[in-house]
């Protein structure tokens, strides 16, 4: 962990001057270790006895085959002793058991009597506008815009610029829920009416949380069930982990690998207690061994217990977890599929894609090289594809990369360091991006070629397109995602369960334009305003201006057209920019000091003319007029600002937004603008980090949460490689913070009828093959005889080959495919989708699966 880049982010004090000491560094030790070095712990200190072993080198990734550690793993009775001290020392030591047998686990924390938490969520608080405050005991508090304030009674919410009831400002109330957009917070009789505006903002309320020492648990664990279609799970492999336990103590080992006799002596030790008999069998043959993906996911989360226990920060496991994979194995411990035993070469030999390589992609790759997947001896490949270059923010959690990797490409260098851990593996890397545009390189025949697509993404777009070539090229993918300590994980396989784009995430809530404009009410509205205006003034413009020129080739080109009076989209746009267009450096100057005078003194100062502080407007009731300001929360009057050359909100360096470079000045001009229209409409300013995490969409990462869900992802690799049958596969989500974690099935894939004994489902593709001469008519016709129902639609992307509504369209039944798609010289077929008449009239035509056309009989690409 020495060799692990320091942390990129400033510390909580408690982090920064915290000591930790961590015994056994085995595949989960050395996880943890990674997690909370990158985290930011003072001093970590390592225990362990062990001589380092040839097979260590499969789940302890620091490890190197010339290598010679100390290691070792602590006994249940030893972690009891240790256990016991930590829990009555003064002031209390935190402790945190962690055990990874083979395909069982376990986390067990103990935080003493007395662990006070500041914030046991962890969630965001938000500014919530009022409507109305009642003068009352108690006086009830409305929400505006019927907005659901999330309250719970018994919190405290702060409250912010209220005019009228004034006094209520910075104080804290505690409130008792009325409904979900109202509240009562005690009694206001005696304070003045409320008049209009102000905010409220949630208050977090400590939480104190007792522990009992691991001997007390032992006999009646409070224990945490991740998978309610399994209840009773936790619990036996709590049993049968103690059964180990006792094994331990009575043969001085662990049972030996496939041993059907040690195996039988572990099921006696769980007869009085109704475990499962074959999970303990299966325990007994794999105790030895340690599953990389599994020692992942287990640190992760054993990891952010420690950084609560130091932190003080989230709610702590309290105080088990306990859950086996569900990875069938034999009893030589070689993984198992549906149809026998899978063999090692299938693991080593498969052939997979890896979109983005960033936190996950880090994590990832170090799985793939423990379980050895790809090995290049079995004709196996990984392809790692990512455009980006690596900052120095990553360093906190992409625990590949080190400080002396600053600019260089994520892929490649992630390449160099997973061949550092397994040097057989076959790694490609690419610096694209998977998107339309590179479907020349991404295409059919290169999909041919894979097994499997895993995506380490950071925003969905990006997911539903590698998802729509994935179901379209029919292979797995193993999707996953983070947001702190947030997670998920979807398993998406053919034929059986359903693909990321069937379903859809609810849309992200846009702001209003005219509040952009004229009424931003909190710092969102202020940056997202400055994160629009560079983009206008530095991107979109130039944009427009490349676009007019890729259009038409040269200025003689331009001018021949205009000569010939021909319309040149784009034409006034242009000119318009080049006249404005700054010569000179002083020229620049000029142009940003109009600039600031225009956003922040001119507009503002025009704006209120007709509309001052005290101006009201009339609402309309059914029979009632009433009067109110128009400047009330959460609209603020502007006030205008002059420019001056000390304010340090002006300090810009001049250079050519990409948020990671401090160097080119995007936040700086970002961070400013938002900053000066803050203060305008006196909106409290935030600081440059917060304005980065706005303005460039940051979704935070943190090494323990990319770790579990990493670990989760490849554990349904072993899974997917097996050919396991549907009820075996496992989709994830978890909050670390809280802590919750739910393992559910992936969803079954749904089957669309057409008529009695025609569906089809997603997975499902229709195939013609025409030729250069192969009419519309003659399309309708083959899809008729080759699927047994005909077409009564045929689009191709947004344009409709034939509706027979539509005037001229049956015309086009005598026309050939070629001419209606007009496709390129290099394409060899299309996907068209088509529809059919209903059963029953007045019903809407029913869509069918999508129909690749082929434009030649071999599927080559066609001639013009």
């Amino acid at each position: 962990p020495s060799s692990l880049p320091p942390p990129s982010s400033p510390l909580p004090p408690q982090m920064a001057q915290s000591s930790v000491f961590l015994s056994g560094m085995g595949g989960l030790g050395v996880e943890i270790a990674k997690n909370i070095v990158l985290a930011g712990v003072k001093v970590l200190t390592l225990h362990d006895t062990k001589q380092c072993e040839t097979w260590d080198l499969g789940s302890n990734f620091f490890l190197r085959q010339d290598d010679c550690v100390i290691l070792t793993e602590a006994r249940l009775s030893l972690q009891k002793k240790i256990n016991d001290f930590c829990h009555f020392h003064q002031p209390p030591i935190r402790f945190i058991g962690c055990d990874a047998y083979g395909i069982c686990v376990r986390v067990f924390c103990d935080f003493g009597d007395q662990f006070e938490v500041s914030d046991p969520t962890g969630e965001e608080a938000k500014e919530m506008f009022i409507q109305n405050i009642t003068q009352g005991n108690p006086g009830v508090v409305t929400c505006m815009d019927s907005r659901t304030h999330g309250l719970q009674t018994g919190q405290s919410v702060l409250f912010r610029e209220v005019n009228g009831m004034d006094t209520l400002n910075g104080t804290a109330r505690q409130v008792t829920v009325l409904s979900p957009y109202s509240f009562s917070v005690g009694d206001t009789s005696c304070l003045q009416p409320y008049a209009h505006g102000g905010f409220f903002l949630p208050v977090k309320t400590p939480r104190t949380y007792s522990f009992e020492t691991m001997e007390q648990q032992l006999s009646e664990p409070q224990v945490l069930t991740p998978d309610f279609s399994k209840p009773e799970a936790p619990l036996q492999i709590h049993a049968a982990m103690l059964a180990l336990d006792a094994f331990q103590e009575q043969h001085n080992r662990l049972p030996n690998i496939g041993c059907c006799q040690d195996a039988e002596v572990l099921v006696k030790l769980t007869e009085e207690a109704p475990v499962n008999s074959e999970l303990v069998r299966c325990l007994s043959r794999t105790a030895q061994g340690s599953l990389p993906p599994l020692a992942a996911a287990v640190g992760g989360i054993a990891s952010q217990e420690v950084l609560k226990a130091l932190t003080g920060k989230f709610a702590p496991l309290q105080q088990w977890v306990g859950q086996p994979t569900a990875i069938h194995l034999t009893e030589e411990g070689r993984f198992e599929g549906t149809d026998g035993v899978v063999d090692d070469r299938v693991l080593w030999g498969w052939c997979l894609l890896q979109v983005g390589c960033g936190a996950i992609g880090c994590e990832m790759l170090k799985n793939f090289a423990l379980l050895g997947v790809g090995l290049a001896k079995s004709s196996g490949e990984v392809c790692v594809t990512d455009p980006d270059l690596i900052e120095k923010s990553n360093l906190n959690r992409q625990f590949l990369f080190r400080s002396q990797h600053i600019q260089k490409p994520k892929s490649t260098t992630a390449v160099v360091a997973t061949l550092e851990i397994n040097p057989e593996m076959q790694v490609d890397a690419h610096l694209n991006k998977v998107c339309p545009a590179t479907e020349g390189v991404y295409n059919d025949l290169f999909y041919s070629r894979l097994h499997l697509v895993v995506t380490a993404l950071d925003n969905v777009e990006a997911r539903r397109y590698v998802d729509s070539r994935s179901v379209s090229n029919q292979k797995a993918l193993l999707d996953s995602g983070t947001m702190g300590t947030k997670g998920h994980t979807e398993i998406i396989v053919p034929n059986l369960t359903e693909s990321y784009n069937s379903h859809r995430d609810p849309p992200e809530e846009e702001i209003p334009f005219c509040t952009l404009k004229s009424f931003p009410a909190v710092i969102e509205h202020t940056i997202q305003w400055a994160r629009d205006k560079f983009e206008s003034a530095f991107a979109h413009k130039p944009t427009i201006y490349n676009m007019f020129w890729q259009t038409h080739s040269s200025a003689e080109a331009v001018l021949q057209r205009m000569q010939q009076r021909e319309t040149l989209e784009g034409a006034f746009q242009v000119v318009k920019l080049l006249s404005r267009r700054p010569s000179q450096w002083e020229h620049c100057i000029i142009l940003a000091r109009l600039k600031f005078d225009k956003y922040f003194k001119r507009k503002v100062t025009l704006l209120p003319s007709p509309l001052p502080p005290t101006h009201t407007h009339t609402h309309t009731h059914t029979h009632t007029h009433t009067d109110s300001l128009f400047w009330q929360s959460p609209k603020r009057p502007p006030s205008p600002i002059e420019f001056d050359l000390k304010d340090s909100l002006l300090r810009m360096s001049p250079q050519v937004f990409e948020k990671d470079d401090d160097l080119n000045g995007h936040m700086d001009f970002v961070a400013s603008a938002s900053s000066l229209r803050a203060r305008m409409y006196s909106i409290e300013v935030a600081d440059r980090l917060k304005t980065k995490r706005i303005a460039g969409k940051i979704i935070p990462a943190i090494a323990t949460a990319t770790a579990a869900v990493a670990g989760l992802v490849s554990l349904e690799l072993v899974k997917v490689v097996g050919g396991y049958g549907f009820e075996s596969f496992n989709n994830c989500f978890f909050n670390l913070a809280i802590p919750v974690m739910v393992l559910t099935e992936a969803a079954p894939v749904k089957r669309t009828q057409i008529r009695e004994d025609i569906s089809f489902s997603i997975w499902d593709r229709w195939t013609v093959w025409g030729h250069q001469h192969f009419s519309l008519s003659d399309f309708i016709n083959a899809v008729l005889v080759n699927y047994g129902i005909e077409p009564t639609m045929v689009v191709h992307g947004v344009k409709m080959l034939y509706v027979p509504v539509m005037p001229g369209h049956n015309k086009r039944l005598k026309l050939t495919m070629q001419k209606l798609i007009k496709p390129s010289v290099d394409r060899r077929y299309v996907d068209l989708t088509v529809s059919f008449a209903p059963e029953s009239d007045g019903d809407e035509d029913l869509p069918g699966p999508p129909v690749r056309y082929y434009f030649s009989p071999d599927g080559d690409a066609h001639t013009a």
